[in-house]
């Protein structure tokens, strides 16, 4: 593990690996146990997406493993004013000893780590968002215990959310259903992928379908950053794609809901649903011990 740049990157033995330390890094938080494990160590954070949540646990993460983070917005860097991601990369990697970067093209991701010499780690992209599926991940088997036997349903828009949760949900065993519009769906080369899993994945244009006998069922916006134009023409593709208490009674009765926040609720999921599953903020919080335990894998080396 060199970086963490999309969850296909990662195999099934290495997601379970950051799983695990990430379960002992919660732990030893928990119980005030110190882990100063990256002492002087630093992340540079380039944020060209606003964020609450990534620069938050970001931030907290590597003051807490004894490390710290530099805010750096698109804004004040050379990169906002055209300098190439290339030169870019091999600056700063002479100046850090990693880069996390929330950004809208998957290619930038990419180019930092193909010309930097350090980790470099995706905060977000309009493809990918491995970060949240690791905190994800880490929060179902928090509350399931394992993930063999489980059915993991995804209700909405097939954006870098969807993307992540499908390679990373069918790598550890569970088996995955999708439920978007026509129009709306997951990457091609991510369904692709999909396929190879045979009857553990499904996609599917009904959220009652896709959540029938669900384990766990999980939503995200209809419009993400950048697609605020095109909010009303999504409400109205999306109208039936509520994750609500009418498609719930589709799911098992001890059913998790998960929603990687922002909500807006009355749209992709209902107030009442979100005040009923209090893991929407275990999951929240799990991004700290999630990317603490990436930090430690990339950094820590």
């Amino acid at each position: 593990m060199k970086h963490l740049l999309k969850m296909a990157d990662l195999s099934d033995r290495e997601i379970l690996s950051v799983l695990n330390l990430a379960d002992q890094l919660k732990y030893e938080q928990k119980h005030n146990i110190a882990h100063r494990v990256l002492e002087g160590k630093t992340l540079g954070m380039i944020f060209q997406k606003s964020s609450t949540r990534t620069r938050v646990s970001f931030e907290v993460g590597m003051y807490q493993l004894g490390g710290s983070a530099l805010f750096l917005s698109s804004a004040d860097l050379q990169i906002g004013r055209g300098e190439p991601v290339c030169d870019t990369a091999r600056v700063l990697s002479r100046y850090l000893d990693g880069i996390m970067i929330r950004t809208f093209a998957q290619s930038e991701v990419e180019d930092l780590a193909k010309y930097g010499s350090i980790p470099v780690i995706n905060g977000l992209t309009d493809y990918a968002h491995p970060c949240q599926v690791l905190a994800d991940l880490m929060t179902i088997r928090e509350h399931k215990g394992a993930f063999d036997s489980l059915k993991f349903c995804y209700v909405g828009d097939g954006n870098n959310m969807a993307n992540s949760l499908i390679v990373g949900c069918l790598k550890v065993g569970m088996s995955v259903s999708i439920a978007c519009p026509d129009g709306y769906r997951p990457d091609a080369g991510v369904l692709a992928f999909a396929e190879r899993y045979g009857d553990k994945f499904r996609l599917t244009s009904s959220p009652e379908e896709a959540a029938a006998d669900a384990d766990a069922v999980y939503t995200d916006v209809w419009a993400s950053m950048g697609q605020e134009k095109e909010a009303e023409i999504r409400r109205k593709a999306f109208k039936g794609y509520c994750v609500d208490e009418a498609l719930m009674k589709n799911a098992k009765s001890d059913a998790m809901v998960l929603h990687c926040l922002p909500a807006h609720r009355g749209e992709e999921i209902s107030a009442s649903v979100i005040e009923a599953h209090p893991e929407i903020f275990d999951e929240a919080e799990n991004r700290l011990h999630a990317q603490k335990a990436v930090l430690v894998k990339l950094l820590g080396q």
